[in-house]
């Protein structure tokens, strides 16, 4: 499969203070790549990077296996992107801004501006001043600047920044669909991670400036940690009961015993017979599973933890 975006041993340092050290990340044509990390891991420093907003101490970033740089106009014309703070000319309306980019990306269609208000519901606000938006229609008229064009990739930094859940639900439904049903490349940096775990396809994680890890979604939940947790009026009795039938992996912590045995896990009622049968009921039996969020930080704590 292509590599869309493309980097190699990408890095920027101030003095120093290395912002982004480092970064080898592949993203591949029609997938969703979330891009995780904490406030100041240096996600944003890194997208600034692909977008050649600014240029890297060392490395090289590749777009459509083109070397980013700063005049590269082509290249960015596949390109949509919100980085931060969406940009807009406070003293025009919605449609007014966006009339002005679709004059500047030479967008022949002039239906477009009403098209991408309409996909981004922002048709009661169309002739509402940009300085007058709250926070999440702000983010959406950023995010109109950045589809208005049919871009092949998007490369989005915190997008759902202001939006309420309707909000958020909406834009991660549009963006699925643009990569499924459309094979638009979608790269979007968050620290919101339950959110990204719902619809990424891919996962990076960037801490300290960092890469720590790249994985495929669907291995989440095999790196995910499960257990079986058990409580009983007999913790002890329960606990020997369920070491002598030979499970293996089991602590007893605060009167609730955790057994990580994938026998366990993946058939609980065995365990509930086992000790009905032995007059010592249990009281709670429940598997419990590592999300996406208690995964994360605990990769970065492996890998230097939080500061």
């Amino acid at each position: 499969m292509d590599n869309m975006i493309r980097t190699v041993n990408l890095s920027k340092h101030y003095s120093d203070v290395k912002a982004v050290s480092e970064i080898n990340l592949n993203v591949r044509k029609g997938e969703i790549y979330g891009f995780l990390g904490l406030n100041g891991a240096g996600k944003t420093t890194t997208i600034r990077m692909f977008l050649g907003l600014i240029k890297p101490t060392s490395g090289d970033a590749f777009i459509l296996n083109e070397k980013v740089h700063a005049n590269n106009n082509e290249l960015f014309n596949k390109i949509g992107y919100l980085v931060e703070i969406p940009y807009s000319y406070p003293n025009l309306t919605v449609r007014e801004n966006l009339e002005i980019v679709r004059r500047l990306r030479l967008i022949s269609n002039k239906k477009s501006v009403d098209q991408i208000i309409n996909k981004l519901k922002l048709d009661q606000y169309a002739n509402r001043k940009a300085k007058n938006l709250s926070l999440g229609n702000a983010q959406r008229l950023g995010l109109a600047y950045a589809l208005i064009h049919n871009p092949e990739i998007l490369i989005l930094d915190e997008p759902t920044n202001g939006l309420d859940p309707a909000g958020i639900f909406e834009i991660r439904e549009m963006l699925s669909d643009l990569a499924k049903n459309q094979g638009v490349t979608v790269f979007i940096s968050s620290h919101i991670l339950g959110e990204i775990s719902r619809f990424a396809t891919r996962i990076g994680i960037i801490h300290q400036g960092k890469m720590v890890q790249e994985i495929d979604a669907n291995q989440l939940d095999m790196l995910c940690k499960k257990q079986l947790l058990v409580q009983s009026r007999d913790i002890y009795a329960a606990f020997k009961i369920i070491l002598q039938k030979g499970y293996s992996n089991c602590e007893l912590n605060n009167n609730t015993i955790q057994i990580t045995d994938p026998k366990a896990i993946n058939m609980p009622e065995e365990i509930a017979t086992l000790l009905v049968n032995a007059g010592c009921p249990p009281s709670l039996l429940q598997v419990e599973e590592e999300n996406l969020e208690s995964y994360f930080l605990r990769t970065i704590e492996i890998n230097g933890g939080v500061k």
